[in-house]
C-alpha cells in the first residue's frame, strides 16, 4: 500500500525529531523549517537538514517568515529582550513567558497547509507539548482543534488536511523514552534558546530538556555550557 504524503514541521528540536520519527512509520515525508528571525536560526536550520538526511528526506521546504522579528514582542527574535534564565529544578512558571512568539504557530501551520494542498497531502504534523511546556497558547490542543475548521473552511472542497500532534499530552521524559525507542538521532538536535555553539544550559528550552533527560535515565549527549538540572 502506497505511503501518503505528510508534511512535517521541523523546527530542528528534540520534539520535532520525535514527531518526524513517528511520521516516518506510515507516511512519505516531506521537512518544512521556518525562520522567523529567531537568535539561533543558522543552528537550528542545521540540525533541520541533519534531520532531513538522517531519514532522507528529499523534499525539503525552507520558508522566511523573518517578518516575525520586525513584530517583535519576544526574546527569542528581539535582541533587546534578554531570554529568561530558569532556576536549577524549578517549577514551570504561570502565565505566557517572554519567549513566546505571537501567534508563531498560526503563521507555520499557514504554510504547512498551503504547501500541503499544493501537494495533495494528507496530514501536517507538528511537535507541539501542552503539557510539559513553557505553556505557549499556540501549543494547546484546543488551538490545533480550531485550526482544523480554519482549513476545512479556507480550502478547496476536495482538500482534506489533518494537524496531527502526536505529542501533545505527553511529558518531556516519555517523549524521550519514545525518541528511544524509535532510534532517533537525539545528538543532532538543537533546543537552545539563546545560543548557536555550545547550548546554554539555563533558558527554560534547556531545562526542560535536561529535566526530561533525568527524569527518563537517559544521557543526552550534547554538550552544555551549565547544567542546571542535576
Amino acid at each position: 500500500m502506497p505511503r501518503s504524503l505528510a508534511i512535517v514541521l521541523v523546527s530542528g528540536g528534540m520534539d520535532s525529531l520525535v514527531t518526524a520519527a513517528i511520521a516516518n512509520l506510515e507516511n512519505e515525508l516531506a521537512f518544512l523549517h521556518l525562520n522567523y528571525g529567531q537568535r539561533t536560526e543558522e543552528r537550528e536550520l542545521k540540525a533541520f537538514n541533519n534531520i532531513a538526511d538522517f531519514y532522507k528526506v528529499k523534499n525539503r521546504l525552507v520558508v522566511d517568515i523573518s517578518y516575525l522579528k520586525q513584530i517583535g514582542g519576544s526574546a527569542l527574535t528581539d535582541e533587546r529582550i534578554e531570554v529568561p534564565l530558569r532556576p536549577p529544578d524549578s517549577e514551570l512558571q504561570t502565565g505566557i513567558p517572554i519567549t513566546y512568539v505571537p501567534f508563531r504557530n498560526a503563521h507555520l501551520l499557514s504554510i504547512a497547509v498551503s504547501w500541503g494542498e499544493a501537494m495533495g497531502a494528507k496530514k501536517v504534523y507538528i511537535g507541539a507539548v501542552e503539557e510539559d511546556s513553557s505553556g505557549y497558547p499556540d501549543c494547546r490542543e484546543v488551538f490545533y482543534k480550531a485550526f482544523e475548521k480554519a482549513i476545512d473552511a479556507g480550502t478547496k472542497p476536495e482538500t482534506k488536511v489533518e494537524i496531527v500532534t502526536p505529542l501533545i499530552h505527553l511529558k518531556k521524559k516519555d517523549i524521550v523514552k519514545k525518541g528511544v525507542e524509535l532510534g532517533v538521532p537525539f545528538h543532532i538536535t538543537w533546543s537552545c534558546y539563546k545560543n548557536n555553539d555550545v547550548a546554554c544550559g539555563v533558558c527554560d528550552s534547556c531545562a526542560l530538556r535536561l529535566k526530561g533527560f533525568r527524569e527518563a535515565g537517559v544521557k543526552d549527549t550534547i554538550r552544555y555550557k551549565t547544567i542546571t538540572v542535576k
